[in-house]
């Protein structure tokens, strides 16, 4: 969806707070943060995905005629507020990693400065918008990696929660290394590879399994035979009779098995296709297919050539949410912070710091926006005074980068296996020292404004 029909994209609370903001005059210039405090334990590291969606949605956000009149109807809100409201459009700066960049707890994802009623609007829009595509980016690049240089095809958007996640999706997946999509206005949106091969209903609905196969190896040539609607080998055979009848007009270019024993079966299927001579004809496998699986076929020797994933990648079933957060770090040139334990906020913009050696990632430093620190600063001035700094790059280019990047994390990193020890990421020397100096501030604040008959702990 475009931006200019998101203007309501966001939570009722981000409403009010505007309107109080607007009241009081509070319009200086805010920071807000928007990381991951911890990864799920079945995640080494996230890979960063939906900047460039999310700066489209941002240079066009507004609230249209009837977006007013419906937040009138409510009530909560005075004309004087819904006026100023119908000519709000984003002002403000990002700075953002690159997507593809692997990233880990803590580090900044994005970084947004604007005035504080535009920075507290675009609260849900930001983090449903790349909470999306790094939750589904990140499981498919789990995928690519334990395939290895076998392709894996994403089948899964009848199962995705919504139109949204489903054509988002494949954008992700294709950032993180996976090989094309089943869908078909995905591949339209974002240039996506379309690929797929047939379902059991037109071998169904055919008088046999090989007056199907017939009719489909004439009318695509090139196509992937589903062999294993009645008895998978049963099916294999009626390939190779179907090769034998069609001669050099025969040019099925895989059979794909979609249920059973997918190894033993891809052994046997491959030992027949062989033995036909049929031995340029590919193995596809699909069914209930995850990244630990696919490595159980690989490392067992299964000769299975490319992979068709669905739900497990469609939904990230493994963990399907991150404790993501976008928290003010910084309002009216002062950093702000949480006193409350278990959440902490580093205040203030910041920058992380990639060192490698030799090529190879070894550790992040997340420091204040202006430190001089060794190795790559990540976070890059993406969008200034609401427009873009650079065009959107091209897809395949992202996925280039995002490809050369997981390359260059530590094998560890790299595995599906938990990282032991994981990846290491440090806090600069100066943002911890202005962490504690604002947490000293907002302490005696607070206390200056307690009440005499109650102590620090907050009882009384």
């Amino acid at each position: 969806m475009p931006g200019s029909d998101l203007g309501l994209f966001t939570d009722l609370y981000e409403l009010t707070m505007m309107q109080a903001y607007h009241e009081a005059g509070m319009h200086e210039t805010a920071v807000f943060s928007l990381f991951v405090r911890r990864l799920p334990e079945t995640r080494n590291f996230l890979l960063a995905a939906g900047m460039e969606t999310l700066l489209e949605q941002l240079e066009t956000l507004r609230f249209s005629r009837g977006d007013i009149d419906y937040l009138a109807s409510l009530g909560h809100f005075d004309e004087s507020f819904l006026g100023w409201l119908a000519d709000l459009r984003f002002t403000g700066d990002v700075f953002a990693v690159p997507e593809g960049t692997p990233v880990f707890p803590n580090e900044p994802i994005l970084e947004v400065v604007a005035p504080l009623p535009q920075a507290q609007l675009i609260e849900t829009l930001v983090m449903n918008q790349i909470h999306l595509q790094t939750v589904l980016a990140s499981k498919a690049a789990r995928l690519a990696l334990a395939a290895g240089k076998r392709p894996v095809v994403d089948f899964g958007a009848r199962r995705m929660h919504g139109i949204d996640a489903a054509i988002k999706g494949a954008r992700a997946y294709h950032l993180a290394g996976i090989a094309g999509t089943s869908n078909m206005l995905a591949g339209r949106e974002y240039g996506v590879p379309v690929l797929g091969t047939m379902a059991h209903s037109f071998i169904q609905a055919c008088e046999d399994e090989t007056t199907a196969f017939r009719r489909y190896a004439r009318r695509y040539p090139q196509t992937v035979l589903l062999v294993d609607t009645y008895d998978t080998l049963d099916g294999i055979e009626r390939v190779i009779e179907l090769a034998r009848e069609m001669g050099d007009d025969f040019t099925v270019r895989a059979v794909r098995l979609d249920s059973g024993d997918l190894g033993e079966l891809a052994r046997q299927a491959r030992a027949r296709l062989d033995e036909a001579g049929l031995t340029e004809m590919e193995i596809i496998a699909s069914g209930g297919l995850d990244e630990h699986e696919i490595k159980r076929l690989i490392d067992s020797g299964a000769p299975i050539d490319a992979f068709g994933v669905g739900t497990s990648m469609g939904v990230s079933q493994d963990a399907p949410d991150l404790d993501i957060a976008y928290k003010l770090a910084e309002y009216a040139g002062v950093g702000r912070l949480k006193l409350s334990s278990g959440k902490p906020i580093l205040p203030g913009r910041k920058q992380v710091f990639r060192r490698s050696e030799d090529g190879i990632f070894c550790g992040d430093v997340i420091g204040r926006h202006d430190e001089d620190q060794p190795g790559e600063p990540l976070l890059r001035h993406v969008m200034a005074g609401g427009r873009r700094t650079f065009p959107e790059p091209d897809l395949d280019d992202l996925r280039e980068q995002a490809r050369d990047a997981m390359e260059r994390l530590p094998e560890a990193v790299r595995r599906i296996e938990p990282a032991d020890p994981p990846y290491p990421v440090e806090i600069s020397e100066q943002l911890r020292r202005h962490q504690d100096e604002v947490r000293q501030a907002a302490i005696e604040r607070e206390s200056r404004h307690r009440g005499p008959d109650r102590d620090p702990g907050g009882t009384s």
